[in-house]
């Protein structure tokens, strides 16, 4: 069994993930698809990973590819989380994850809309999605409070949590319009305010991208899980079901369809797709600071062998990432932005001097890159927290 050492693997890491000087790339699509997709819940997150990964971009360009070319879509896919990803691969992840999702949320909602709903739930809805799609058509694009005020059946009340000392009636607006979005028939436009911002406007399908033939499930699956393999193998097979939030039952069907090969990783088993079994030269010495979420420290489930003992301080109770340095594959610190703009940082352990140039040549580029721009991370984690105090 070929054995794969951990220095390997963080080899591997610093390549396919772009983390090196001479890998980093000047097209935000090229950079989205070397990751597979970009961790989006957390708006900044997608233009600091861009940061961290590119010479020569700025937020504007990023903005450009999201809102202008089009080149990039922001989507909800794995695990219900929302993503950026580059526009070729929305079809796989149509059918590999958010058609699923649509039908979860359906479910989801229909629980609580039966307190309110006479007759059959899933009409109801599905006559409140089609007229608000048919809004959209017609204005091009609109906020969601725009359709709210447009549309009287988008401001039905629901009590999520009846009884309860913190219940609060909530409108179904942002319901209909997730379903729409898990369906493909609607995608989040330009948002109000900076890069920071969740502000969305929403545009109708056709009016923002071309159509696509629709994948069926099974190879859209096999796709997806090929693509992460490329990019986060090898790697448990547990990483890859924690990733995609398929069932194992589905994940072992989908690796029926692909060609992988059994490795150790320092005793424990792993797969790799099999023509990527080769060496991996060894990287020239890098540092980086990745933002909150981001999808190189969100890609494993398991993270000891980068991550070491430092999850106390970087990440949340819930398992969000917060901010981190990284040195050669490996993370030794966290960085913070203070009110005033100033980037913040602490390492954890010993990196040498040289290594420590490195770390300070990355927290002047970031600095140069958020400019006057402030973003607090959406999920503060303790090394965040006493950073910005």
């Amino acid at each position: 069994m070929r054995s794969i050492t951990v220095a390997e693997r963080r080899a591997r890491l610093a390549r396919r993930h772009r983390l090196t000087g001479s890998d980093r790339g000047t097209d935000p699509a090229g950079i989205a698809d070397s990751m597979v997709a970009l961790h989006a819940t957390d708006p900044a997150t997608v233009y600091l990973s861009i940061c961290a990964r590119s010479e020569g971009l700025t937020p504007a360009d990023v903005e450009r590819a999201l809102y202008d070319d089009r080149s990039l879509l922001r989507m909800l896919a794995m695990r219900r989380t929302m993503f950026v990803v580059p526009v070729d691969l929305v079809p796989v992840l149509q059918a590999a994850v958010a058609d699923a999702l649509a039908v979860k949320q359906r479910r989801a909602y229909g629980k609580y809309l039966q307190q309110v709903v006479d007759g059959d739930i899933d009409v109801w809805l599905a006559e409140v999605a089609d007229e608000t799609h048919r809004e959209l058509l017609a204005r091009g694009s609109a906020t969601g409070a725009q359709l709210s005020a447009a549309i009287p059946r988008l401001r039905t009340q629901v009590d999520t949590a009846p009884g309860k000392s913190y219940s609060k009636p909530t409108n179904i607006t942002t319901w209909v319009l997730l379903i729409l979005g898990c369906d493909g028939a609607i995608v989040r436009g330009r948002p109000g305010g900076s890069w920071t911002s969740s502000q969305y406007t929403w545009a109708p399908r056709e009016a923002w991208l071309p159509e696509h033939q629709p994948i069926a499930l099974e190879p859209a699956r096999t796709e997806l899980a090929r693509r992460w393999l490329r990019a986060f193998g090898p790697a448990p097979v547990a990483d890859l079901t924690w990733w995609t939030g398929w069932t194992k039952t589905d994940v072992r069907t989908t690796l029926s369809n692909l060609e992988v090969t059994e490795v150790d990783l320092d005793g424990s088993p792993g797969i790799v797709l099999s023509d990527d079994t080769g060496p991996e030269p060894e990287p020239e010495p890098w540092a980086a600071l990745l933002p909150a979420l981001d999808p190189t420290t969100m890609g494993w489930q398991s993270r000891d062998w980068f991550l070491g003992p430092h999850a106390p301080a970087l990440f949340d109770t819930n398992g969000n990432a917060g901010p981190s340095i990284w040195v050669d594959g490996r993370i030794v610190g966290g960085w913070a932005q203070r009110a005033d703009g100033e980037i913040a940082w602490r390492l954890l352990e010993d990196i040498g001097a040289d290594a420590k140039a490195l770390v300070d040549r990355e927290v002047e580029r970031t600095a140069a890159w958020f400019g006057t721009v402030r973003a607090i991370p959406r999920f503060r984690t303790p090394l965040e927290r006493e950073l910005t105090a």
